[in-house]
């Protein structure tokens, strides 16, 4: 067994070896929060947030000129027709905001109609027709709002006491107010003192801007307010081939319904997601690169400190060689001189790691750093720092006993 031995050289080289230790340690802690980082990230990335969103584009329009309720109501329900009409447009619908775009609205929600008790803070969708077809929504229980339900948004704004007898829940909000229990039929209180019915709840109702919001707090409802091209923003599904000619097609359609409004955006939504997380795909590639480069620079620190000591111990290689040590106990020295020195540095740095973890929790709102992490990362430097000796410790055992002794 070398490990004596090793112990009493590594004594010898103590600050050579702390070195690396650290160095270890150092990489093990940053690169177990970077990769936890890198995870959450992808999942944002990839979460599905219950669209269909290859099929949709979306058009924003805004007027240069005034007009009263009535007149902008009007002009409202004209450009639904024309969008409608639109060759390749299966559905339409008017929301007051949109995933992934830059405005959110929320509303406080309640069970009961006391101010006293706390409410729960949902995104509070307002749409026209059609707009659980357009945005692909799927009822788990309920039923959709009538036609007779719908009211103009602007008109409702203007009363002192307006009242939404229905609205829609998705399940999670559904969740939060009446646990274990069906929404169905139960009323809920948002709009002042008067009560809501819940007429149905959906599967998933994304918040509009679905990486700020909390983990596991996507509460959301729909409510049966028409809103205005001024307040709002047009939805139109299609199918994927046609989202272009359908977007050039309907902001044609919007200019001549009047000429003096323009279309202040017309996107895919696809295009409206990329952009959106432009940031999240920004941090993968920097957490990325930070990975990679404390990796490589320990490699490096790893081959250098063999490197330096198989020159320093050629007389003691030698001598080895000399008593009969075979080339694969000469590497094998050098191979577990370098595991234990990794797992000092690997179990430090998981230490370090969870203690950074805590750290980002309380100050960024981090998740905590799965156990997993640790054991996959001490894995992987072990695996690094046998590969990165590996040389080195080659070299040491093809050294020619007579010529080791001569040195």
């Amino acid at each position: 067994m070398d490990l004596l031995p090793i112990l009493s050289t590594l004594r010898r080289h103590k600050t050579a070896a702390s070195l690396i230790v650290i160095e270890i340690a150092l990489t093990s802690a940053i690169v177990c929060n970077a990769l936890h980082l890198i995870s959450t990230r992808l999942a944002t990335l990839n979460r599905d947030n219950g669209v269909p969103e290859t099929e949709l584009v979306t058009l924003a329009v805004r007027g240069t000129a005034g007009g009263g309720t009535a007149e902008v109501d009007e002009i409202t329900a004209q450009d639904l027709r024309a969008l409608r009409a639109v060759p390749g447009v299966k559905s339409v619908a008017l929301v007051n905001q949109v995933i992934y775009g830059n405005n959110s609205n929320n509303s406080g929600v309640g069970a009961e109609a006391s101010d006293k008790l706390e409410r729960t803070s949902a995104s509070a969708y307002q749409g026209s027709e059609d707009t659980l077809a357009t945005l692909g929504l799927v009822l788990a229980e309920g039923r959709d709002f009538k036609l007779e339900e719908y009211q103009s948004a602007a008109a409702f704004g203007e009363k002192e006491q307006g009242a939404v007898p229905q609205v829609i829940l998705n399940q999670d909000l559904a969740n939060k107010l009446f646990p274990g229990q069906s929404a169905l039929g139960r009323v809920i209180y948002v709009f002042g003192e008067t009560p809501s019915t819940v007429i149905g709840v959906v599967k998933s109702l994304s918040h509009p801007q679905p990486s700020k919001r909390a983990d596991g707090q996507n509460y959301s409802f729909l409510a049966p307010l028409r809103p205005s091209y001024r307040g709002g923003a047009y939805l139109l599904r299609t199918t994927p081939e046609q989202r272009d000619s359908v977007l050039k097609a309907a902001t044609a359609a919007l200019e001549r319904i009047d000429g003096k409004r323009i279309v202040v955006e017309a996107k895919r939504l696809e295009d409206k997601r990329r952009a959106y997380y432009a940031q999240d795909r920004a941090m993968v590639w920097l957490m990325g690169g930070v990975c990679v480069a404390l990796l490589l620079v320990t490699a490096f620190g790893i081959v250098g400190l063999a490197s330096f000591w198989v020159q320093q111990r050629t007389r003691m290689i030698g001598t080895r060689r000399a008593l009969g040590a075979t080339r694969g106990q000469i590497r094998g020295y050098f191979q577990l001189e370098n595991f234990m020195l990794s797992s000092v540095g690997i179990v430090l740095g998981m230490v370090g790691a969870f203690g950074l973890s805590l750290l980002l929790m309380a100050n960024y709102e981090m998740q905590r750093l799965p156990w997993l992490f640790g054991p996959v990362a001490a894995v992987a430097l072990w695996a690094l720092g046998q590969l990165a000796v590996l040389a080195p410790a080659r070299r040491a055992a093809n050294l020619p006993p007579v010529a080791a002794l001569r040195a």
